[in-house]
């Protein structure tokens, strides 16, 4: 169990590492809720007391109920059924497809996704089963799952690159535009379903994912809302720190210069990385200079 704290504890330690850390804090999330659900069984011999707690963190669609529970429009985004396979296939989907979005945009605008994507699933879920008469008999439905954020995760890789290849078991390579549009007509499908609370957030998640792509294409970044609240949040619980003291070393001049290169060596700062991978975003990996590429790697190895 230690060893798996550490390996907990090294993922949130590490820079740029968003992708791992949304994966580990769903499957702690999930383990939490494992132990509670075996533990309330125990003690009283039903799900009736861990089903109590969990509508406290998932999203009921219900006006009335959503304004006692605002944090539910993030909170459920967390949460997954205790059957293993929900949060399995979320995380197998988040991995993949995150992954295309964190080597080409950067850990901070994955993280971003996923929380717009959480949100606009939520919103899009709120004016459906109020606004929609077909829907008022759901309206006090219970939404779990990280399936919003994902897809929202998917559409903007699906929209970044769009030509961007899988390999697929038994059918072969795929484009992952076509991958996309087929999890769409499958929500989409879903949205007259028993399911229909989860689906409409999935369409949520999906528009969110093309939006937010094709805003930051045109300049606009609608994730520094987040980054603006996630810095002070980090500022807020910092510890003080001493100030290290750095011992400098004179490089011995030569006949062609000094002796040794620093520049070279250099980590990149955070305003660099983000102009590298704003390049990327408008014009694609290939457009870079050799000396931004290796400035990105130098990055990658922080």
């Amino acid at each position: 169990m230690s060893g798996i704290l550490d390996d907990f504890k090294d993922a949130f330690a590490k820079r740029n590492n968003g992708l791992i850390q949304l994966i580990w804090l769903n499957v702690a999330v999930y383990v939490v809720m494992i132990m509670v659900w075996v533990s309330t069984h125990i003690v009283t011999h039903s799900g009736d007391l861990f089903y109590s707690g969990l509508s406290y963190l998932s999203l009921k669609p219900a006006f009335g109920t959503f304004l006692y529970h605002p944090w539910t429009i993030l909170s459920y985004a967390f949460l997954h059924d205790v059957v293993p396979l929900h949060l399995l296939f979320n995380m197998l989907l988040l991995y993949w497809f995150g992954g295309i979005i964190q080597e080409f945009l950067g850990s901070r605008r994955l993280v971003n996704l996923y929380i717009l994507g959480a949100f606009f699933g939520a919103l899009l879920a709120l004016i459906i089963f109020n606004f929609i008469p077909f829907y008022k008999d759901q309206v006090n439905i219970s939404i779990i799952g990280a399936s919003g954020s994902v897809m929202a995760i998917m559409f903007a890789a699906a929209t970044l690159m769009p030509d961007y290849t899988f390999f697929i078991f038994l059918i072969g390579p795929v484009r992952i535009k076509y991958i996309a549009f087929f999890y769409f007509l499958l929500s989409l499908a879903g949205t007259v379903s028993t399911n229909a609370g989860g689906e409409i957030v999935h369409l949520g998640g999906a528009f969110l994912g093309y939006i937010y792509i094709k805003q930051l294409q045109a300049g606009r970044d609608w994730g520094t809302p987040i980054d603006v609240t996630i810095e002070f949040f980090q500022n807020l619980f910092k510890r003080t720190e001493k100030p290290s003291i750095k011992v400098v070393h004179r490089q011995k001049e030569t006949a062609f210069g000094s002796s040794s290169s620093s520049v070279g060596n250099a980590y990149p700062d955070d305003d660099e990385v983000d102009e590298i991978l704003d390049k990327i975003s408008r014009s694609g990996y290939e457009s870079l200079t050799k000396e931004e590429k290796q400035k990105l790697f130098k990055a990658s190895q922080k």
